[in-house]
């Protein structure tokens, strides 16, 4: 079993999603079961699948695990976009959590490549 917390991946995740908890504090209220809670549900997801598939016994099934992170990716992507679009979050702020998601993608793409080859 691999513990979680040492991979970049996962650290990487987590400071984006506590990242993202902070952002969404400043929605708007009425949006507090709408984008508030399905942007940092998105979020969050990353780094539970990225746990989630640390616990288990082959590197194949991490990497199902590390595949669908990146689905979750993609999603708080689009959330992200769909947040700055309707003036929730600022340029520089959209920016600068687009910069580090993808950088994260990146990284989970390798770590996906790493896990199908073994």
């Amino acid at each position: 079993m691999r513990d979680f917390r040492k991979f970049e991946v996962w650290q990487l995740s987590h400071q984006l999603t506590l990242k993202i908890y902070s952002s969404t504090k400043k929605f708007p209220k009425e949006e507090v079961f709408g984008i508030t809670s399905q942007i940092r549900r998105s979020f969050a997801s990353i780094g539970y699948n990225i746990s989630e598939g640390s616990g288990r016994n082959s590197d194949k099934e991490f990497a199902n695990f590390i595949n669908i992170a990146l689905g979750s990716s993609n999603e708080a992507e689009n959330q992200l976009i769909l947040a700055k679009d309707l003036g929730y979050i600022n340029e520089i702020d959209y920016q600068n959590l687009l910069e580090e998601l993808i950088l994260l993608k990146k990284k989970l793409v390798a770590l996906w490549n790493k896990l199908k080859v073994n």
